[in-house]
């Protein structure tokens, strides 16, 4: 998986780095320190699977920063990471195509946990900010999830999978799900380890909501996601 770091503090992007050693220990890692050089490293190939940026960077005003950036990056999610957490900001943010906002104050376990929801579909959003009438609203809108910040555990209802469309890289390894690849083939084919690919399947089977590979080809189909033959049934869950 390819990782987009966006922020204009090399001390905060090394310490981030370390932290996503606990999501993939083989994730590749491009960084950018501010909204135009953020902007080339989405341009590049192969694109990004997910971006993490700070709103406040040399370049432009955030809100144009953000939607620039995510309209490179199509269908990838993007997460901002910010030392603010004005309601108004957060709104604003998530109007405009963020996936997610985590507070920079939010310890590791928050923030992975906050990163695999976001990987799976769903949208992360501070616990507290829930119980906002106005976020309520947005909420039943999209709708939202958030993370229990003490168990780390789900709650709020997930977003429709047609609102939610895959990466292009969970797109790819759907697509040769669908020829009956196993990891280890997939991750030969598209120059990933095999753990990256698993992380990928967990991440495609939570945003179908389906249990194994055969479920999953089958779901895609369904929505035109994919094409091919489905994997023979009784293989495992995430590989």
């Amino acid at each position: 998986m390819r990782i987009l770091i966006a922020d204009d503090h090399e001390l905060f992007r090394d310490g981030l780095r370390l932290v996503l050693d606990d999501l993939d220990p083989d994730l590749e890692i491009v960084e950018a320190s501010t909204f135009d050089e953020a902007l080339a490293r989405a341009s590049e190939s192969p694109p990004p699977d997910l971006v993490l940026m700070d709103l406040v960077m040399p370049g432009m005003a955030w809100n144009e920063g953000l939607s620039a950036l995510k309209r490179a990056v199509g269908a990838a999610p993007l997460v901002v990471l910010t030392a603010a957490e004005d309601r108004r900001l957060v709104l604003d943010a998530v109007r405009l195509g963020a996936a997610g906002f985590i507070p920079k104050t939010s310890s590791g376990k928050v923030m992975i946990g906050a990163l695999r929801l976001v990987l799976s579909g769903g949208v992360y959003l501070p616990p507290a900010l829930l119980e906002d009438r106005e976020v309520a609203a947005l909420q039943q809108a999209l709708p939202l999830q958030a993370m229990d910040g003490h168990a780390g555990h789900v709650v709020g209802p997930a977003r429709p999978m047609a609102d939610v469309p895959l990466t292009p890289r969970q797109r790819e390894v759907l697509a040769l799900l669908g020829q009956g690849q196993s990891n280890k083939e997939i991750a030969r084919a598209l120059g990933l380890s095999e753990g990256t690919v698993k992380l990928h399947v967990t991440a495609i089977l939570k945003a179908l909501k389906v249990n194994n590979r055969t479920g999953a080809v089958v779901a895609a189909a369904r929505l035109g996601l994919a094409a091919g033959a489905p994997t023979p049934p009784g293989e495992d869950h995430g590989g």
